[in-house]
C-alpha cells in the first residue's frame, strides 16, 4: 500500500479537500493532523477510520512507550518480555507482571468482543482499525533506534491490531470492577491447593482495595442560565486521575466535516473524546458511587469443591488452564494456572474479607462492565449532541462504564445523570439475597454478596434495559435544570441542594450520610457565589470567576476546624508523645494561627495543618457537632476539645505532626510551594493543592513527607481541567493539562503545561478553523495510506 506524508509549518488552509485530492485516490486512510500550542493535535478526516488513523499516529508521537507498555499488559505478555520481577498498575492497583498476565489472558474474552463489535455499526470497527493502523504507521516511520529512550530498541514495541484496541477499551471498562481485584482473581485456587489463609482483616482489605473510596475522583460542575452571567451554560471538568500510566488524559480535537467536531481529552488508548465539548454542549464525568459488580456466594456440592448447586441442580465450575510465557534469562519458559469460573464470572478469593474458597463455599464475581462494547457509540453520540437532552439520549445506550455525567449547553440547560453500567439489584433484593453473615461487608468494605444458590438472586431483568441484568436508564438518577449541579464523587443525593435525590438503591449510592470534604467545599463555593458572599463582583458565574474559585485552593477542613486547633495548642503548647519525646508545639501553633486557610504556593502553615489533620481526622468522636442530614454542608463541624479523651488524642496528633517535620528537617513556617512540587528534567516545579482528606477542590496527592518535602511521584490528582461556556459563535473553552501532553522527557510537551498549572495560567483552546490557523505554533502533517 502506498504511504505518503507531508509536513508543513506555519499557517495552512484548514480544509480537507486539498488533502483528499493530493494523495492516492486508492488510499484507505487520509488525514490531516494540525498541531497547535502545547502539542494539541487537531485531527481532520472524512471518515472515522481515517480519524482513528490520525489519532493513533498523533498519540504514538507523544506517548509511544506508554501505549506500547499498556498493550503488553492487556495482551498478557508482560512476563514474556519484562520478566516477573517487575510490576504494573491495573485498575489503580500495583500488580506484579505474572498476576497481571494471568488475569488478562483469563478475563478478556476476545471472541465475544469481536462478535459484539462486528454486529454493531461498521464505522466503530473502522475507527479501531484506523487507530491501530496509525500507531503502526508511526512505528514504520520511526526506526527503533530513534524512538523515545524508555522503549528505544525494545523488542516489546510491536505493531498492534484492532484486537488490541478492543483489549485496551475492555481494560478501561473494568477498572472499577474486576480490574480492581486482579490478584484476588488471578491467584484463586481450590481449597487445599494453596498456603494457609490469613485471618480476616477488613482494615487491611480497605487499605488495599478501597472499594468504598476508589482512588480516582473528580469535580464536575454544570451551570444553567439561572446561575451564569451570560445566561448560557457553563461547565467545569476537573478529573483527579493518575499522573502516570495510560490513565493520563490526552488533549485532542476530532473533526469529520458535517458529522463530528469535538474537542477535549481522552484516556490513553481510547480513540474517542471522553471529556469535552462541541459547538453547542460541554460535558464532563466524575467517578460515581455505583457498585459495578456483585459477588455470588456459591454452595458447593458435598465432597467436590469444583461443583456448585443452584436451584437444586449440581453444576460443574468452568475450568480453564491459562498459560503465560515467562522470560528467564535468555530463554522463555511457560507457567500455567488453572482458573475457575461460572457463567456469571470468575471465582475470586478475598481472605482479608473472609471470603475464601472452602470445601462448602466459593465466590464468583459478576461484572457489569465485562464486554462493554457500547462505550464508543455512547461517547461518539455525546460528541455529536447539540443539547443536554442529546447527551441524555446518548447515555441511554448504557455505555458509560463507571462515572456520572454532567453537561451544560449554549441554551442554558444543565444536566446531571448517573446513567452508567450498574447491576439491577434493588434494596429489597439485596436485603433478601445477602447471606446474613455477609451483610456487614457491604457497608464496611463495599462488597455486595448475593446468594448464588438461587436464580431469584440473579440480577433482575428489566425490559427497559438494553443490557441483560443492568439497571435501566429510566431508573437511574438524572435531572435537567437551569441552576446548577455539582458532584465530587459522593452519591447523587446532593448534586443540587434544592433538588435532593432521595430514592437511591444502596448499589447506586447512599443518602443522608456525611459527605466528603470536597463535596462540602464545592457546594459551599457555589452557594457563596450565588449568594454574593465570596467577595467577587456580582452573584453569578462566568469563566473567570469559575477558574478563580477552583484554583483558589481554599482548604475546607482548615476553614472549618483550624481555629479550634489553634486554641487547643495555645492553651497546651507542650505535649509528651507516646514514645516519651517532649514536643514544643508553640512554633507550629503560631504558624497555624497565621495560616490563610489555603493550600496555595505562598500559604504558610498549610502542611502543618495537613500533618495534624492526617492524624486527627480518624480520632473517634473528633467532631463537636455531629452530622445532621438536614444540614449536610455544615455538619459535622468543630473539634470536640471538651471531651478529655479526644482532647488528649488531638494534642498527640499535633505533637506527632511537629515531630515528623523536625525529623525531616522542615521548619513549620515555609510556604507550601517550597515544600510541595514535582521534578521535570531536573527542574523543580512547585505545586499548589492538597490531598483528598483536606477538602481542597484542586486535589493533589503527593508522596508522603520526606526530607525533600512532598516531592516525587504524584498520584491521583487534578489532571485535565476544562472550563467551557458559549457565545454567539460557539464554545469559549480554556483548559490545563496538569502533567502536559507527553510522557517522554525529551518532548517539548513534557512539562510545558505543568509550569502553566503551577502558575495558574490557562490555555485557550482553538476550536474553529480560524483559531487554529491563527495559532503561532501551528504545524500541519498530512498522511495517507
Amino acid at each position: 500500500m502506498m504511504h505518503t506524508a507531508r509536513l508543513r509549518s506555519g499557517r495552512v488552509l484548514g480544509v480537507l479537500a486539498p488533502l483528499l485530492l493530493g494523495s492516492s485516490l486508492a488510499s484507505t486512510y487520509q488525514v490531516q493532523i494540525q498541531r497547535t500550542s502545547y502539542g494539541i493535535p487537531h485531527v481532520r478526516a472524512a471518515d472515522l477510520g481515517s480519524l482513528g488513523y490520525g489519532l493513533g499516529y498523533a498519540y504514538a508521537q507523544d506517548n509511544l512507550c506508554l501505549l506500547a507498555d499498556q498493550v503488553l499488559t492487556v495482551r498478557g505478555e508482560r512476563s514474556r518480555y519484562l520478566g516477573t520481577a517487575d510490576s504494573t498498575i491495573v485498575g489503580f492497583q500495583q500488580v506484579n507482571n505474572l498476576d497481571s498476565d494471568f488475569f488478562f489472558r483469563a478475563l478478556i474474552d476476545l471472541p465475544a468482543l469481536r462478535r459484539a463489535y462486528q454486529s454493531g455499526p461498521p464505522e466503530h470497527l473502522h475507527l479501531m482499525q484506523g487507530y491501530a493502523a496509525g500507531y503502526n504507521r508511526y512505528l514504520r516511520d520511526t526506526p527503533p533506534g530513534q524512538r523515545p529512550e524508555a522503549c528505544r530498541n525494545a523488542d516489546w514495541v510491536r505493531p498492534i491490531s484492532e484486537d488490541d484496541v478492543m483489549r485496551l477499551l475492555e481494560e478501561k471498562a473494568i477498572q472499577a470492577s474486576a480490574g480492581s481485584l486482579v490478584t484476588a482473581i488471578a491467584r484463586t485456587v481450590p481449597p487445599g491447593a494453596g498456603a494457609a489463609l490469613p485471618a480476616p482483616d477488613l482494615a487491611a482489605f480497605n487499605a488495599q482495595y478501597r472499594l468504598n473510596d476508589l482512588p480516582m475522583g473528580s469535580n464536575g460542575w454544570a451551570f444553567g442560565a439561572q446561575a451564569t452571567e451570560n445566561g448560557r451554560g457553563l461547565l467545569l471538568g476537573n478529573p483527579h486521575f493518575p499522573w502516570q500510566t495510560t490513565n493520563r488524559f490526552y488533549e485532542l480535537h476530532l473533526t469529520i466535516p458535517g458529522q463530528l467536531d469535538v474537542m477535549g481529552a481522552s484516556l490513553g488508548g481510547m480513540p474517542i473524546v471522553n471529556i469535552g465539548f462541541n459547538r453547542d454542549v460541554a460535558w464532563t464525568h466524575t467517578v460515581s458511587t455505583d457498585k459495578r459488580f456483585t459477588l455470588y456466594a456459591l454452595h458447593l456440592a458435598p465432597g467436590d469443591p469444583t461443583r456448585y448447586v443452584k436451584d437444586g441442580v449440581t453444576r460443574p465450575l468452568r475450568r480453564r488452564t491459562v498459560i503465560v510465557e515467562v522470560k528467564d534469562g535468555d530463554r522463555i519458559r511457560v507457567q500455567s494456572r488453572t482458573l475457575y469460573s461460572t457463567p456469571d464470572g470468575p471465582l475470586i478469593s478475598l481472605p482479608q474479607a473472609g471470603l475464601n474458597w472452602t470445601a462448602t463455599t466459593a465466590f464468583a464475581l459478576r461484572d457489569a462492565n465485562h464486554n462493554n462494547t457500547r462505550m464508543i457509540a455512547t461517547w461518539l453520540d455525546i460528541g455529536r449532541a447539540s443539547s443536554v437532552q442529546g447527551v441524555r439520549r446518548a447515555l441511554d445506550q448504557q455505555g458509560i462504564p463507571w462515572v456520572n455525567t454532567l453537561a451544560a449547553d449554549r441554551s442554558g440547560q444543565a444536566l446531571y445523570a448517573d446513567i452508567s453500567s450498574s447491576p439491577n439489584v434493588s434494596a429489597a433484593q439485596q436485603a433478601r439475597c445477602t447471606p446474613p453473615a455477609l451483610a456487614p461487608l457491604f457497608k464496611a468494605a463495599g462488597l455486595a454478596v448475593l446468594d448464588g444458590s438461587r436464580s431469584a438472586c440473579d440480577w433482575a431483568i428489566d425490559p427497559a434495559s438494553k443490557v441483560r441484568g443492568l439497571r435501566a436508564p429510566e431508573h437511574m438518577p438524572a435531572l435537567i435544570r437551569q441552576d446548577y449541579f455539582a458532584n465530587s464523587n459522593d452519591s447523587a443525593w446532593l448534586t443540587n441542594l434544592n433538588a435532593r435525590i432521595e430514592n437511591l438503591d444502596p448499589i447506586v449510592g447512599d443518602v443522608n450520610v456525611p459527605q466528603r470534604p470536597r463535596t462540602r467545599m464545592g457546594l459551599t463555593e457555589i452557594t457563596r457565589r450565588l449568594n454574593g458572599e465570596d467577595g467577587l463582583p456580582g452573584n453569578r458565574f462566568n469563566l473567570g470567576n469559575l477558574q478563580e474559585i477552583l484554583l483558589s485552593d481554599r482548604n475546607f477542613t482548615g476553614l472549618l476546624l483550624a481555629d479550634d486547633a489553634v486554641k487547643l495548642c495555645q492553651a497546651e503548647p507542650k505535649v509528651t508523645l507516646a514514645s516519651g519525646e517532649a514536643v514544643d508545639l508553640q512554633p507550629a501553633c503560631d504558624t497555624l494561627a497565621r495560616w490563610d486557610r489555603r493550600s496555595d504556593l505562598p500559604s504558610v502553615g498549610a502542611y502543618v495543618w495537613r500533618e495534624f489533620w492526617r492524624r486527627a481526622s480518624s480520632i473517634p468522636g473528633v467532631y463537636a457537632v455531629p452530622f445532621d442530614p438536614a444540614d449536610p454542608v455544615n455538619t459535622p463541624r468543630g473539634l470536640n476539645t471538651a471531651d478529655a479523651s479526644v482532647r488528649s488524642k488531638l494534642l498527640q496528633a499535633f505533637g506527632d505532626a511537629v515531630a515528623l517535620l523536625k525529623a525531616n528537617h522542615i521548619a513549620p513556617d515555609r510556604p507550601l510551594g517550597e515544600v510541595q512540587g514535582v521534578i521535570r528534567n531536573g527542574v523543580r516545579i512547585p505545586l499548589h493543592g492538597a490531598p483528598e482528606f483536606e477538602g481542597v477542590l484542586n486535589k493533589i496527592e503527593p508522596p508522603l513527607l520526606n526530607e525533600q518535602g512532598y516531592v516525587g511521584v504524584v498520584g491521583t490528582s487534578s489532571s485535565y481541567i476544562q472550563t467551557v461556556t458559549f457565545d454567539e459563535a460557539g464554545p469559549v473553552a480554556q483548559a490545563i493539562l496538569t502533567y502536559s501532553q507527553s510522557a517522554d522527557p525529551a518532548s517539548p510537551h513534557y512539562a510545558d503545561q505543568t509550569v502553566l498549572f503551577s502558575q495558574k495560567t490557562w490555555v485557550t483552546l482553538p476550536f474553529t478553523p480560524a483559531a487554529i490557523q491563527a495559532d503561532p505554533a501551528l504545524r500541519t502533517l498530512e498522511l495517507s495510506e
